[in-house]
């Protein structure tokens, strides 16, 4: 494979990761705008910084690093100009499910965004995303004992906000 048909095929695996690095944006910046501008910033960085990713790492451990990476550089930003935070959103429906589905995804959804930043990050990499406990730690860039103890608890922070302490998750 030459390098055209190399960086081809990052790209449409960029693409591909689209839908999972949003939903992680939005659980990070708890707003749908702020996570499409991340997700936006982090695409661009990803694209002309290519010759900075190891062939051998996982590309969404790598991308999910820098869209956390770009979060963490906005709210320094923001911090800078001293700007207010947009209030968050109560949830955006997306879709015809039924009434209860959609109650749950608010619940779920309003759950996470009380959760501390630190959890709510473990929790989106390993729960959501699906990441392996030891590439969650590298995006984090925490040692996986931390990680750990931060999964832990945030499941039992949104077992109790749900109220689900004692069913099976």
């Amino acid at each position: 494979m030459n390098t055209s048909e190399t960086s081809q095929s990052i790209h449409e695996q960029i693409v591909t990761l689209l839908p999972r690095l949003r939903r992680f944006a939005r659980n990070l910046t708890r707003n749908p705008h702020d996570a499409d501008d991340v997700v936006q910033i982090a695409v661009e960085r990803a694209l002309t910084r290519l010759d900075q990713w190891r062939s051998d790492a996982r590309l969404d451990g790598w991308m999910f690093k820098i869209v956390r990476n770009a979060w963490i550089d906005e709210l320094r930003s923001r911090g800078r100009r001293a700007k207010i935070f947009l209030a968050a959103e109560a949830g955006e429906i997306v879709g015809t499910d039924s009434m209860a589905r959609e109650t749950e995804l608010l619940s779920v959804q309003s759950a996470m965004a009380r959760l501390p930043a630190d959890q709510r990050e473990a929790v989106s990499l390993v729960l959501v995303e699906g990441l392996p406990y030891r590439e969650a730690a590298e995006v984090l860039d925490v040692p996986i004992g931390t990680l750990t103890s931060r999964l832990a608890r945030g499941r039992q922070a949104l077992q109790a906000l749900l109220g689900t302490e004692g069913e099976d998750t």
